[in-house]
């Protein structure tokens, strides 16, 4: 596919991202509210639109990234947006993270236009925009899927499919949820490891050099579902060892923590629940504690 695409809003996301498809062959155009924002890509070799409406001309996939509903609203479907000269059989991507009703909202809209709306939240941040290492998780119909996968691959390396429109986003909440949490747990680690008197800046080090050769909590999201899992199932003697593990030294760290009187929530709950999120059960350390 050689068709132009364009992309609106050149932030600290949408720049990088949109500085990769200046290497798209159908050409690329470029709208922000900000000139100086344009000046980089028009210098490449980009053609600059004042308004969404004139960004969409001859556009097969236009990319959104701005920063809430209320503007993705405005740019699909103001009064010089997307809409109101996006031909038949173009693909809006949005890329911000916004509610999935507003995406299925505006994809209904698009459609009496003959219009596809995809969102298309992505993960990386703005240093794996620049360097092509993007998550971008879709949601729309096959056929915008298919429109949009290979201009996504200039500044992603993972393009997943992930249902209807709003199927996107939700795999964006489900994903920063756990990001967040962990975040949190980030914080209850710190303040734990600082009451016991230890440089926490080394701890940092420490769980960013392990992560980097483990995965993370994403190394044990490999079943496809969260269903219990019954006798005889692979994955039954490995997550129930994991189990072991953690239950084990969240039990280590809570006497830790009681002992030098640091609250430590996310654990109590993380030993009660890990081994049932699993889908392997309660093991005997956590029974005890209930």
């Amino acid at each position: 596919m050689s068709e132009r695409v364009a992309f609106i809003g050149l932030g600290n996301m949408g720049a990088p991202m949109a500085k990769r498809l200046l290497a798209w062959p159908g050409g690329l155009t470029v709208c922000d509210v900000r000139a100086e924002a344009l000046e980089p890509f028009t210098a490449e070799g980009a053609k600059a639109a004042s308004t969404p409406a004139e960004a969409a001309e001859g556009a097969r996939v236009v990319s959104i990234t701005v920063l809430d509903d209320a503007q993705v609203r405005e740019v699909v479907a103001g009064a010089t947006g997307v809409l109101s000269t996006a031909a038949p059989g173009t693909v809006i991507a949005v890329h911000s993270t916004i509610a999935d009703r507003t995406a299925e909202e505006l994809a209904e809209q698009c459609a009496t236009r003959g219009v596809d709306l995809v969102d298309a939240p992505v993960s990386g941040g703005a240093g794996g925009a620049k360097d092509g290492r993007l998550a971008v998780m879709v949601g729309g119909s096959d056929a915008a899927f298919a429109a949009v996968k290979e201009p996504f691959g200039l500044f992603s390396d993972l393009v997943v499919h992930a249902g209807p429109v709003g199927a996107g986003t939700r795999m964006k909440l489900a994903r920063n949820l756990l990001h967040f949490v962990a975040f949190t747990a980030a914080t209850e680690g710190q303040r734990l490891a600082e009451a016991a008197g230890l440089d926490i800046t080394a701890l940092g080090k420490v769980v960013r050099h392990s992560d980097a050769v483990t995965g993370g909590a994403g190394s044990i999201m490999l079943r496809d579902t969260t269903a219990p899992i019954p006798d005889g199932d692979f994955w039954l003697p490995i997550l129930t060892h994991v189990r072991g593990l953690g239950e084990k030294d969240l039990s280590l760290a809570l006497d830790l923590g009681e002992r030098l009187g640091v609250s430590l929530p996310l654990a109590q709950q993380a030993l009660r629940d890990f081994g049932i999120g699993l889908g392997v059960g309660r093991g005997p350390l956590a029974e005890e504690k209930q």
